[in-house]
């Protein structure tokens, strides 16, 4: 049996493999820049700890102690 549907820029053959790594490229990008932008953000909004001793391992309650500097 002779194989006929073979291509060299099908979507299974170079073409295919291109579209494939634009497109994981593309995304790479856009979750890079997403990233950038939102540490970006974060490096903008220091906080302050009120009371350092007031911390305690593992506690849930430690979030409180956080203030968001202006």
């Amino acid at each position: 049996m002779e194989n006929t549907n073979r291509g060299v820029f099908t979507l299974s053959g170079v073409t295919g493999m291109l579209i494939a790594t634009v497109l994981l490229l593309s995304i790479l990008v856009v979750l890079t820049i997403f990233g950038i932008k939102a540490q970006q953000e974060v490096a903008n909004k220091p906080y302050t700890i009120t009371n350092p001793h007031a911390l305690k391992m593992r506690d849930r309650d430690n979030s409180k102690l956080r203030v968001i500097v202006k």
